[in-house]
């Protein structure tokens, strides 16, 4: 496993501009970013090759995707002999570091670069970035409904549906892109400089692929190291975990609080979220008026709101922004209401943080929790003492129902079900009026599911078909 930093030479001309005519780069994954990164290398004048561990049969529309592109391509394997003709490797975040051909590269001086830091050379529009644990994605699509609002051309993307390679196409002095960066896409991004830069939270994830939390995190400051001294750096003051993300800081630094701190620049003051500008108090709108639930959201809205005010945006056009926003499918998107009893929909909760902060968005009421998938090494200590406080019925499904089994003991009525169809007609059964039947897995999805998305997905199927609630026609 690693989480380092690496090394990277330069390929650019004495005027500091990408150069990659006649440049022989290896793209390696063939996800939307891998093709991202092929298409724009390949305008660029660069000698591309594409490789992947799948072969053709698994990627049927791949001459669709590549048409009209002059692109080798080699497939089924990681060879190392493709590194006899490259000069530089672009790698898919989906794509571990450990394998034997990013390593001898890293070894032998070629630079591996992620499809971000291609598309960020390339970049001549501003960047307001934004990393974390958790949140990630509702902070830069909130972002993006407040730049569109302002009437500020730019894109949404980045570790979301559209690569910054493609965002470009779209690109200029007088825009901004909102990009949202895993850790996975900053382990191998090195010359980034984030005009803002946020850190949503930190929280143990991806200890499957990381030593530990120290190389997690340590690959999240790669962020803000990247900044120069212009760039603004934004921080969840709330967050135990930020000062470990200060000394890699090189830019000016600001945050947010859902409190009323002195040292925040956006708060929450009687139950309002406000901006501090000019020495004086600025508010943008009432919690009530947003358009998500639970604390967590309200966070994220600060983030947006403070990242937006450091690129100039005024403070009626945040709120406009705010207030148009709708909020993304699987991050604890309502189903349904059934019988008094409502379904949500959170299975973008990967990670137990997340799923506690699903929890926590509905403090008074009798939660039916599914629980579990493909455990990712995460710390379950929290959702053990969440439960000791909560009245939750946990319902167990995927790789992880026995570890969590285990670690839950009698902290909770427990029921095992394996499959997702399952556990909603079972939670549907035991369900009351008042109750919340919430799909916040705490896991990662590839052990039943393509993705996230397609684990949502039969949830909110297998909810729309149920025809009776505690037992009870509907």
């Amino acid at each position: 496993m690693t989480g380092g930093i690496t090394t990277v030479t330069r390929i650019e001309s004495s005027s500091g501009v990408l150069e990659l005519a006649g440049t022989r780069v290896l793209i390696v994954g063939l996800g939307s970013s891998g093709l991202a990164a092929t298409r724009l290398a390949a305008r660029l004048g660069a000698r591309v090759t594409l490789n992947d561990q799948r072969d053709e049969g698994d990627a049927p529309d791949l001459a669709s995707d590549l048409a009209g592109i002059d692109v080798r391509r080699v497939l089924g394997g990681h060879p190392l002999s493709l590194l006899d003709d490259c000069d530089l490797i672009v790698v898919s975040p989906g794509v571990p570091m450990a394998i034997p051909l990013l390593q001898t590269a890293l070894a032998g001086d070629i630079p591996v670069w992620s499809e971000i830091e291609l598309a960020s050379r390339v970049c001549r529009g501003r960047v307001i970035a934004v990393t974390g644990s958790n949140g990630k994605s509702t902070v830069t699509t909130m972002i993006g409904s407040i730049l569109s609002a302002a009437g500020i051309v730019g894109g949404v993307g980045g570790n979301l549906a559209t690569p910054f390679s493609t965002m470009l196409q779209q690109d200029g002095p007088d825009v901004v892109h909102s990009l949202e960066l895993s850790s996975f896409q900053l382990e191998t991004t090195h010359t980034l400089e984030a005009d803002v830069a946020v850190l949503t939270n930190f929280t143990p994830d991806h200890l499957d692929r990381y030593d530990d939390l120290a190389a997690y995190g340590a690959a999240k400051s790669r962020l803000f190291a990247m900044q120069s001294p212009e760039g603004v750096a934004v921080f969840n003051a709330d967050d135990e975990e930020w000062p470990r993300f200060s000394p890699a800081v090189r830019g000016r630094m600001s945050s947010f609080s859902v409190a009323d701190r002195d040292d925040a620049d956006a708060i929450v003051l009687d139950r309002k979220l406000v901006l501090r500008e000019d020495g004086g108090h600025v508010t943008i709108c009432g919690i009530d008026e947003l358009t998500v639930v639970g604390s967590h959201n309200v966070a994220n809205a600060l983030a947006a709101v403070i990242a937006c005010h450091h690129v100039g945006v005024q403070p009626a056009t945040i709120r406009a922004g705010l207030l148009a926003y709708r909020p993304l499918p699987h991050r604890l998107e309502p189903v349904r209401t059934m019988g008094g009893v409502d379904f949500y929909n959170d299975s973008k909760a990967t990670n137990p943080d997340a799923a506690i902060r699903a929890i926590e968005a509905f403090p008074d009421r009798r939660i039916h929790w599914i629980l579990g998938g493909k455990d990712k090494d995460g710390d379950w200590n929290p959702v053990v003492e969440l439960l000791a406080r909560r009245e939750c019925r946990v319902l167990l499904i995927g790789d992880a129902a026995e570890m969590l089994a285990k670690r839950i003991g009698t902290a909770a009525p427990l029921i095992r079900c394996g499959s997702m169809d399952v556990a909603v007609r079972q939670a549907a059964a035991l369900a009351a009026a008042g109750d919340v039947v919430l799909l916040a897995p705490g896991c990662a999805s590839f052990d039943q599911f393509l993705n996230f998305e397609d684990r949502g997905e039969q949830y909110r199927m297998l909810v729309q078909a149920l025809t009776s609630i505690g037992g009870q026609h509907a």
